[in-house]
């Protein structure tokens, strides 16, 4: 794959053919005042050290140059480059409830879209550590394995919604053992899960499982997304109306905080209530820079690898070449005949 990282300096060689132009018009212009001193053949026998190849010569290399540095200043990529990176962080699994009830707008925008900017937002202050993602509802399953790529944890991020888990409920417990299975063999690294929910019809028990999980050193930290008086839950169907109960009527989904507490109590982790500020960021950030961090070894993608500098060593060796040449013969070669005579 090839591509230029400033294309626009590709402008440029619009200019070229006017400069050709210039140099054909100007040495028209000089051979005929050239010709009103006398014959052409006549004039080259006084000035036998004048060489006009020399002078093309010396041109082309010039126009030679200037698209080399054309090609160059436009950053040529190709390829890909790998680079081994070596980053001091914890091991994180983030595990975000995607149920019906996080489409609710007690927050703004609505649970789910607050939920993935706190997440991003985290991801982003958090970028030495390795990150996976887990969605759930009535069911657990993992959305990106754990990996030090924090960029690409943002792109699966973005792709998460309700429809990724069909069977609805809040199975926190799932989550949690789910999240245990994906971290790594080192057991040198600092792990933790990360939590949010709105808690809404919790399923399973996920106190006893966040405690067993604290046991074999697994820090589990839980985030609240929602408000205790809650919001009715848009309707997925509809788009405009709300849900509704076998009886017609509104499903009002109400932040469990009281779930979330235990959970992170028995986990060893911290309960945080997520709201519009970043004050839940904040908070969790703090509860994480505890954790000890350990040196981790990984390989880094770089798309597209710069390829200017050959252009650079090709141009500095033209412009080397231009300066050795005379527009007439060099004394200290006058026996070497490269170039014929004019």
């Amino acid at each position: 794959m090839f591509r230029f990282g400033n294309p626009e300096y590709l402008w440029l060689f619009v200019a070229m053919p006017l400069l050709l132009a210039l140099y054909i018009y100007l040495n028209i212009k000089k051979r005929k005042d050239v010709q009103k001193m006398g014959v052409l053949s006549t004039l080259k026998k006084m000035m036998p050290e004048l060489s006009l190849k020399r002078s093309y010569l010396k041109f082309w290399l010039i126009f030679a140059a200037l698209c080399i540095a054309i090609f160059m200043i436009s950053r040529p990529q190709f390829g890909t480059k790998v680079q081994t990176v070596e980053k001091e962080g914890i091991e994180l699994v983030i595990a975000i409830d995607v149920s019906n009830s996080m489409l609710t707008e007690d927050v703004s925008p609505n649970r789910l879209a607050r939920a993935k900017h706190i997440l991003s937002r985290l991801i982003d202050v958090r970028s030495n550590d390795k990150v996976g993602l887990i969605v759930f509802a009535g069911e657990a399953y993992v959305q990106m394995p754990l990996t030090s790529d924090t960029q690409s944890a943002k792109i699966f991020l973005n792709t998460i919604d309700p429809s990724l888990v069909p069977i609805q409920g809040t199975a926190i417990g799932d989550a949690i053992n789910l999240g245990m299975t994906s971290f790594s063999s080192d057991q040198s690294a600092s792990r933790s899960i990360v939590v949010i929910t709105d808690g809404e019809d919790h399923e399973g028990n996920a106190i006893e499982i966040a405690a067993s999980v604290a046991k074999e050193g697994v820090q589990v930290n839980v985030i609240g997304i929602g408000s205790p008086s809650g919001a009715p839950i848009p309707s997925v169907e509809f788009g405009t109306q709300f849900m509704t109960d076998n009886e017609g009527n509104v499903v009002v989904s109400r932040l469990n905080e009281q779930m979330g507490m235990e959970i992170a109590q028995s986990g060893y982790g911290m309960y945080v209530r997520a709201d519009n500020s970043n004050s839940a960021i904040q908070a969790l950030v703090a509860q994480l820079d505890e954790l000890e961090t350990t040196t981790t070894s990984s390989l880094s993608y770089s798309e597209y690898d710069e390829k200017f500098t050959v252009f650079a060593w090709i141009l500095l060796l033209i412009l080397f070449i231009e300066i050795l040449i005379y527009d007439k013969k060099n004394p200290l070669f006058r026996n070497i005949r490269i170039f014929s005579k004019d």
